[in-house]
């Protein structure tokens, strides 16, 4: 595997940065994972707008998008998987111990790992923690994700793929890693960003393929939906049969399924939308 660090390519087991890098010490970074298939990236457009957006919110400087595209083609010919999960890493770099940035300026990584095709279907399960939809983070694709690591253990301790959230008012939120959409009476609903929602890129794909509904709900209306799927870039769109102990018979339904195809379908026939 050859890995992109600040500026070339190095063969992973020379691909190194300081242990004092403020991505280390206290988790100030942000990422995006890219789907690649046959060696392109999909979507980059749209991950590198929310790369910048996340910089900005962190107050790092804007990513060079011109250095951030030279870097994963680099990657990607240097390791031509079939399917990828690409991984664009950038931090607030060398720092002095403790919460102040330093001022030698922003770590860039970027590597590429083979994955596989997801199931069609999944299982998920609820947790009792919250996404604090009023943080000074929320909405950032940061790279402090211990939470996401402890609620995802639960999942899998349960044989389930994905944890969904509430919000700290109650309202259904999101995943670890994914975005959560249920049908009611045939409709189709998401939760708006101000849940405190991730602005996932799959997740804007599908509402503006598949008209879904941006609807504030509270966290039981799982209970009651007729359908549930999850969003994300290595999952497209998966649907979900069974939530905590309720199987949900004949996942995918109809409403989902189409979602799928509509999504298999536009995604195929334009890599960068």
């Amino acid at each position: 595997m050859m890995i992109w660090v600040n500026g070339g390519l190095r063969a992973a087991d020379a691909a190194q940065v300081s242990v004092l890098d403020h991505g280390l010490t206290v988790g100030d970074g942000i990422f995006e994972t890219v789907k690649t298939v046959q060696g392109r990236t999909f979507a980059l457009t749209r991950h590198l707008e929310r790369l910048t957006r996340s910089a900005r919110g962190l107050g790092l400087p804007d990513p060079d998008h011109d250095e951030v595209r030279a870097a994963c083609a680099a990657v990607l010919e240097a390791d031509p998987v079939p399917m990828g999960r690409l991984r664009i890493t950038y931090t607030g770099g060398l720092s002095p111990l403790g919460s102040d940035r330093g001022d030698t300026g922003p770590t860039l990584v970027v590597a590429v790992g083979e994955t596989t095709r997801r199931p069609d279907t999944t299982a998920v399960i609820t947790v009792p923690w919250t996404r604090n939809e009023r943080g000074a983070v929320t909405g950032l694709k940061t790279t402090s994700y211990a939470e996401n690591v402890v609620a995802l253990a639960r999942a899998r301790e349960q044989d389930a793929s994905e944890a969904l959230f509430a919000n700290t008012v109650g309202d259904l939120c999101e995943g670890t890693g994914s975005n959560v959409f249920v049908v009611l009476d045939g409709q189709l609903h998401t939760p708006p960003v101000s849940s405190g929602c991730l602005a996932g890129i799959t997740r804007a794909l599908t509402v503006e393929w598949c008209g879904a509904h941006e609807t504030r709900m509270p966290f039981d209306v799982l209970d009651r939906a007729d359908e549930i799927f999850v969003t994300s870039s290595l999952r497209d769109v998966q649907a979900v049969h069974r939530l905590d102990g309720r199987e949900l018979p004949g996942a995918p339904g109809p409403v989902t399924a189409k979602a799928m195809r509509v999504f298999d379908e536009r995604a195929a026939s334009d890599l960068d939308p």
